[in-house]
């Protein structure tokens, strides 16, 4: 049985899950899963974890994402993308935006910024998504959430086409980011409508979109028994946490018993996640986490027998 992460390039027109039961049928396996959906209009790297390596990918979709988007300023939609019905729409032309003036726009957004997500979308509000609140019209308070933007850059000249200018931009940005609305907030500080108008993820959980494989690349490697190879170890999944080298046989033993120990058994500061190394092999024994009650405690939350 195959167990590792998969950098796999998601084609546009693809959900998430249609690759995940696409691959389900090439490699025979039922044990898979995304880290992180991209909507059907995005293609990029979606990692994928195979096996045992599925105990991580919470992991993974904390490590943090880059994309690359065209922002189109001059007319919002319903969606805060391409697909959307149109909202509002006013002619722009070189009299109102500058390189300068969107280059400075763009550096305001990096940092902890405040977000309100897209009504088209999987945020569930009541124990319903927002987007079956859209589908049937009806009108919900959305919540705001904090996000971060660790970077954020213009990366093409602007183009002026049919009243609207349009630039590409990178963004890398931590879980929960919504690029679309980013867009969209982008030409709320220039006071013009703005939405974004195409997206491709081009890094995700420390894999590059140049490293993914299309479905049909994975399928032939499968049938050459070549792609457990291809696989990135659970490890690679784990190295955004801090991590414990192991040496003590006997400590190894009681980590993969899932034994629960004071902080001071170990020389290093532990104050949040941590995943136990076996510093002989290399491998992940376990993740630890901070006793909910007893603060001078760590307790296993997963264990890689």
């Amino acid at each position: 049985m195959y167990n590792g992460v998969l950098p796999v390039f998601k084609a546009r027109g693809l959900t998430s899950h249609d690759v995940v039961f696409k691959l389900r049928k090439i490699l025979g396996t039922k044990k898979i899963g995304h880290t992180g959906t991209l909507d059907p209009e995005v293609s990029g790297v979606l990692p994928i974890c195979i096996g045992p390596a599925t105990k991580v990918s919470d992991y993974i979709m904390d490590m943090g994402k880059t994309y690359r988007a065209t922002v189109s300023i001059g007319r919002s939609t319903t969606t805060e993308d391409q697909t959307g019905d149109i909202l509002t729409e006013q002619q722009v032309d070189t009299t109102m935006i500058t390189t300068a003036k969107i280059d400075a726009v763009l550096k305001a957004f990096e940092g902890t910024i405040t977000q309100i997500p897209p009504m088209y979308s999987s945020v569930k509000v009541n124990g319903k998504k927002l987007y079956e609140y859209a589908r049937n019209n009806e009108e919900v308070e959305r919540p705001q959430r904090q996000v971060e933007i660790y970077d954020i850059m213009r990366l093409s000249d602007l183009t002026f086409d049919q009243a609207q200018c349009h630039f590409d931009i990178r963004v890398s940005c931590g879980k929960g980011t919504y690029i679309r609305t980013l867009a969209t907030d982008i030409g709320k500080a220039l006071d013009l409508p703005a939405h974004m108008s195409l997206l491709t993820r081009i890094n995700s959980g420390g894999f590059d979109i140049d490293e993914s494989m299309t479905l049909e690349t994975i399928a032939e490697l499968h049938e050459q028994e070549a792609l457990q190879d291809k696989l990135f170890p659970i490890e690679y999944g784990l190295k955004g946490l801090q991590a414990i080298n192991v040496s003590s046989e006997k400590l190894k033993s009681q980590i993969l018993n899932g034994q629960k120990f004071a902080k001071q058994t170990f020389e290093e500061v532990i104050d949040d996640t941590v995943v136990m190394i076996d510093s002989a092999t290399k491998k992940a024994l376990a993740i630890y986490v901070p006793h909910p009650t007893k603060s001078d405690e760590i307790k296993p939350k997963k264990v890689f027998n």
